[in-house]
């Protein structure tokens, strides 16, 4: 079977491979495209299996407020490698999936990656071909949907993190300067949760064992390690819980009493924290 430079090159454009592989595909495929797009699509599927334990360290957060301001879709897609995350392909694919879930109201991953994309492929079919093509893990690392009264975001300049917060009780006041202060505070301190009501009963149960492993250690009665414990906890809840921590851009307040400051009884509903790396 002859395979000519214009099949190459028509497949590739077709798919984006390279075109090496295109040419092995087309081979493989005797010439047929269809038979060549799957050969690429398996090849993309084999790479994707043997780097499933690789880390993924790299990649980009981007997030979509909706105009009304009352919604917003926060995805965190990662690669391997810094390089990678810089190819335009990876980029655009990023861009494509965010947009797919606004235009779908995904509000969950699992929802997200089922979605198809302008090609008519899903999301995770084209995280795979992408996969084949670069040769690196590509994964959804994180994918929030979130809503209120007002919500505001902030991306921090290296598109690897970002915070979302949602505000109810604004009575009417735009708090869009107000947001993105908190949401640069939801970035820079990692908050665990909002208040200590919304902290996870195990992170609580281990802070607990924590203090009363370090009061032991310093040599504390053992009958006073429970309420050692609990003072610590008390400590841990003001640095690690979003109401609760002093205002970064003003220690003499914390949150809650940024926000009662601000507007009276305005409160915040929920946050996210995205990363990579």
């Amino acid at each position: 079977m002859n395979i000519t430079a214009a099949d190459v090159n028509k497949l590739r454009q077709l798919t984006g491979a390279g075109m090496m592989d295109c040419k092995k595909a087309l081979t493989e495929a005797e010439g047929d495209f269809d038979k060549a797009v799957e050969v690429l699509r398996k090849a993309g599927q084999k790479v994707a299996a043997k780097r499933a334990d690789n880390e993924t360290s790299e990649g980009v957060v981007l997030v979509d407020v909706s105009d009304s301001g009352k919604s917003a879709k926060v995805l965190a897609l990662a690669c391997e490698t810094e390089p990678v995350s810089n190819v335009e392909d990876f980029k655009n694919l990023a861009n494509a999936i965010l947009q797919a879930g606004v235009k779908h109201h995904a509000k969950d991953a699992e929802t997200l990656l089922g979605l198809s994309l302008e090609n008519g492929q899903s999301v995770q079919e084209n995280i795979t071909e992408l996969i084949g093509k670069i040769g690196e893990k590509i994964v959804v690392a994180a994918y929030n949907h979130v809503e209120g009264e007002q919500v505001v975001a902030y991306i921090h300049s290296n598109k690897k993190a970002a915070g979302v917060v949602s505000f109810e009780n604004t009575g009417g006041t735009d708090v869009t300067e107000l947001g993105r202060d908190v949401a640069m505070q939801i970035v820079a301190m990692k908050p665990v949760g909002l208040d200590k009501d919304s902290v996870d009963p195990t992170i609580v149960e281990k802070e607990i064992e924590i203090g009363k492993e370090q009061a032991r250690a310093e040599g504390k009665p053992e009958a006073m390690l429970e309420k050692i414990a609990l003072g610590k906890l008390n400590k841990f809840y003001k640095e690690q819980t979003l109401l609760n921590q002093e205002f970064v851009k003003d220690g003499s307040v914390t949150i809650a009493q940024l926000l009662e400051k601000t507007v009276k009884g305005l409160t915040i509903s929920s946050f996210k924290r995205i990363q990579i790396g």
